[in-house]
């Protein structure tokens, strides 16, 4: 048959790979999967400002590179899905050196040598490409190029380094341009919390991955707080896809009221509680995807599943499977696996909005629970009531009446101020906050003691032991998140 040779122009290859849809944190992610995959135990990424002229380089003591591995490291994927990798090697299309680094700069230098072997560098200059209509590789740097990788070079591994930086490169910019200075290092922070979350499993003690951005070094972020108490973790399931197995396990966060100002933070994650909430779909212990409900029907990310959370973990052979995109930051399930992924999913959801409804509490469901809270919610028929809940000790002892009718009532009255159901309504209403009063706060701690001494007495009253008493009492909210006599 007759046919033509139609390569890819360069200009045009080259601005549809800068449109990607890179991020800066995506880009400097996808450098550090190279560090990890040569074996690096240290990598450190590096941003300096000097006006049109800043430049951001990641460097590792990794395995390093001979000048022919350099070339086809360089060369547009030449490594595709189908060549063999070592179990530690987070590539999969052989683009992403080329295709972050063309995301952010207009110029990529690439420096490398295994220890006690001779440096070898080569250079993307994408203006040369455009202007010649030719991919050349070049062999040299600038003088100003090479005294700056010789300053930063370590005498093994490989440094990557981005120059002509493209939101940075404008004939307006200076370097005396405080605002946009800001700007600049103002990406450094968000750059450190992605990297924390995406290699948050390498950062571990175990691994010993160190990671630095400009010398701070990187703290891993754990997005299922699992060395942390009150987080209840559902079975581990392996579903078969395949072939292979893909691992699922689901964590469900303690309640806001068990963590302090800070570690509520902390946990929130870079998109807060509402947006983290989900899958978080992992490949080779590198992190793909953070917080999504895998476009599984009917779930939506809301306000009472914010404390649920599931790992999945899947083996590389699957990547086609899952769709996993170039940028190593999108995943769909493949059809095997989503009625299994609904299951267990509906199961953390499920739990996790029950934590919220009872206040952190799982008891709440235990035998003998019409006695525990102040206040009934239910929803019936699209509508929610809210009602004072009349077989409470305290409540049927004001409706008995007796000689302390008036210190009842006066009790009675305050655990109700105090308890009313804001979590459970929320819940039910799906609205869209955390942020519920806090039980006796600001009360003196004699008033707090004198409500549960009069629940005590109608416990006692109405038939109980005082040892029966206190122990009912420490079930109630809010005295089961309050220290007091009934903890004796």
């Amino acid at each position: 048959m007759d046919y033509e040779i139609a390569n890819p122009r360069p200009a045009g290859t080259i601005e549809s790979l800068k449109s990607l849809g890179y991020s800066i944190e995506a880009a400097v992610a996808d450098l550090v999967d190279n560090s990890i995959a040569a074996e690096a135990r240290q990598v450190d990424v590096v941003f300096t400002w000097d006006g049109q002229a800043s430049w951001i380089a990641v460097m590792d003591d990794g395995q390093g590179m001979t000048e022919a591995e350099l070339v086809t490291a360089m060369t547009i994927a030449a490594r595709g899905p189908a060549t063999p990798r070592t179990a530690r090697d987070l590539g999969r299309f052989g683009m992403g050196l080329k295709t972050a680094s063309f995301s952010q700069a207009r110029q990529l230098i690439v420096t490398s040598a295994p220890a006690h072997q001779r440096r070898a560098t080569r250079v993307w200059d994408l203006d040369l490409v455009k202007r010649t209509e030719q991919w050349r590789l070049l062999q040299d740097t600038e003088p100003a190029d090479t005294s700056l990788l010789d300053s930063l070079w370590t005498g093994r591994g490989t440094l990557v380094l981005w120059r002509h930086l493209h939101w940075f490169d404008l004939p307006d910019v200076t370097a005396d341009d405080v605002m946009t200075q800001k700007h600049f290092y103002e990406e450094i922070r968000g750059v450190e919390t992605h990297l924390g979350m995406v290699f948050g499993r390498f950062l571990n003690s175990q691994r010993k991955l160190r990671l630095n951005v400009n010398g701070n070094p990187v703290q891993p972020w754990d997005p299922f707080l699992q060395h942390r108490p009150f987080v209840q973790r559902l079975p581990v399931e392996d579903i078969p896809v395949n072939g292979h197995q893909i691992r699922v396990a689901g964590f469900v966060l303690p309640h806001l009221r068990h963590l302090s100002d800070e570690d509520a933070r902390q946990a929130a994650g870079p998109q807060g509680w509402l947006d983290q909430q989900g899958f978080y779909v992992y490949r080779r212990d590198r992190l793909i995807l953070a917080g999504d409900w895998l476009g599984i029907r009917g779930f939506r990310k809301e306000d009472k599943y914010i404390l649920a959370r599931l790992a999945v973990d899947i083996p590389a052979e699957l990547d086609s499977e899952w769709s996993i995109d170039v940028r190593k930051s999108a995943a769909i399930p493949p059809l095997a696996a989503r009625p299994h992924l609904r299951r267990i999913g509906e199961r953390a959801r499920e739990t996790a909005a029950a934590v919220l409804t009872h206040r952190g509490r799982v008891t709440a469901r235990e035998r003998g629970a019409d006695f525990i809270y102040a206040w009934t919610v239910h929803r019936s028929n699209g509508q929610v009531t809210c009602r004072v809940n009349r077989k409470h000790p305290l409540v049927r002892q004001v409706l008995r009446g007796g000689t302390d009718e008036s210190a009842d009532a006066a009790a009675l009255i305050k655990l109700l101020e105090e308890t009313v159901p804001v979590a459970a309504l929320r819940v039910m209403h799906q609205a869209e906050t955390i942020d519920d009063p806090e039980p006796f706060t600001g009360t003196a701690d004699g008033e707090t003691a004198e409500v549960a001494e009069r629940i005590q007495a109608a416990l006692i009253t109405q038939g109980c032991t005082p040892h029966e008493a206190r122990r009912r009492i420490r079930l109630m909210p809010p005295f089961d998140q309050i220290a007091g006599f009934w903890n004796s």
